[in-house]
């Protein structure tokens, strides 16, 4: 499996520079031939994205509801996710604010929208929007805030049922998403070749202005990345959980690394859990009940990246958010990052579905799929620094250590 996700990232950065290498040699000559490879892979994103979406985010309600009921330890453990991905989000909104990457660039990109969708509406208009009236008509519109609405409530009243038919029907959307993961797998396998389309239409359009944008992009999404891993999470851990930093970092190092190194929660789990109950103190009821359902909802890192690849797209296409839109970015960015997938790269996945519902062109992921995969690795060790955090603080919240 990992000399799967190695070749995979090989293959990324191999279309990438063959990209700018066949834009820069035959200039506007390649874009017949590079346009149908960049359609491929945005189609095969569209085609992932609510199934993807309603799989993931029912199993994963279902799975807090059924673990150990809906009771304080529940309260406190989704209270903490929320709390540390908005403050996550936060982090990098401010920054992709202030810097501003996006603003003044022209990428040569085909779609032209004159206005955001849903964050020209208001805040009222917007809840009544995200209550679908006929779910399956939101699902053929591609309306994916209404969508996870759905998905969240129909999880929740799944874990009201009786027990047979509830491990049913758990089972049952449990068997979607793994299908899902391995048909997402597939789609992101495509990446080369969306990757080499994009960039040579990019560079034979435009030449190479886009890249400084998009270094500014990188480097301000791995600010925020490590404000949040060295200064936000370690002063819960502190204070909260009243544990030190440096010897839950030190405990860590294994969980970390294999986090950096898969970009996968999942796989990560075991090493988590060892660490957080031999090394922070971390109790084996906290931890058995944090971190799996952390590991597939908790993604603050995700939620970060999500935001501010949103906004950094945004202002490529020329759009100044107001603080009521970017508030409406932030709420559908941690609505996206409870339902991303803890497998390599889903947060590209997510990123399509966070686009659609603000109401942007996918064609904008283009520019930044040529630094997804690292930032992929980076924002996968944050998700799995956070999880390992609230599994102390709850721990202690508990009164379990």
């Amino acid at each position: 499996m990992k000399r799967g996700k190695y070749t995979l990232t090989v293959l990324v950065f191999a279309g990438f520079f063959l990209g700018i290498l066949a834009g820069w040699l035959a200039g506007e000559s390649i874009v017949p031939w590079a346009t149908p490879m960049k359609e491929l892979f945005l189609r095969l994103l569209k085609m992932a994205i609510l199934p993807l979406v309603i799989t993931s985010i029912v199993s994963a309600v279902v799975k807090v509801g059924s673990s150990r009921g809906l009771g304080r330890i529940t309260l406190r453990t989704i209270t903490y996710y929320l709390s540390t991905s908005l403050l996550a989000i936060l982090t990098g909104q401010v920054l992709v604010n202030i810097f501003k990457p996006g603003v003044g660039v022209n990428l040569g990109l085909e779609a032209d929208p004159d206005t955001i969708g849903v964050v020209e509406k208001g805040i009222g208009e917007l809840i009544l929007d995200i209550i679908p009236e006929n779910v399956f008509a939101a699902m053929a519109r591609g309306d994916v805030l209404p969508v996870i609405f759905f998905s969240i409530l129909f999880g929740f009243f799944v874990t009201q049922l009786q027990e047979k038919k509830r491990v049913l029907l758990g089972d049952f959307f449990q068997a979607g998403f793994e299908s899902m993961m391995k048909l997402t797998l597939f789609v992101i396998w495509t990446a080369p070749v969306g990757v080499f389309g994009i960039v040579a239409i990019i560079v034979a359009e435009t030449g190479f202005d886009a890249f400084v944008p998009l270094g500014k992009y990188f480097l301000i999404v791995l600010a925020g990345l490590s404000i949040h891993f060295l200064v936000t999470l370690p002063l819960i851990l502190k204070f909260v959980g009243k544990t030190s930093p440096a010897t839950h970092y030190r405990g860590m190092v294994t969980a970390l690394l294999t986090a950096f190194s898969t970009c996968s929660t999942i796989v990560t789990l075991p090493f988590t859990m060892k660490a957080v109950t031999e090394h922070s103190g971390a109790s084996e009821k906290a931890a058995g009940f944090v971190l799996p359902i952390g590991a597939t909802v908790n993604m603050d890192g995700t939620a970060l990246y999500e935001c501010v690849a949103t906004i950094f797209i945004a202002q490529v296409y020329g759009f100044d958010l107001t603080l009521a839109q970017n508030g409406i970015i932030v709420i559908t960015a941690i609505l996206a990052s409870i339902g991303a997938a803890s497998i390599p790269m889903s947060g590209l996945v997510m990123m399509s579905i966070i686009l659609n519902a603000v109401g942007l062109p996918l064609e904008g992921i283009g520019i930044i799929l040529a630094v997804d995969r690292i930032l992929d690795m980076f924002r996968t060790t944050v998700n799995v620094f956070s999880d390992s955090v609230g599994a102390v603080v709850i721990s202690k919240l508990e009164g379990d250590n």
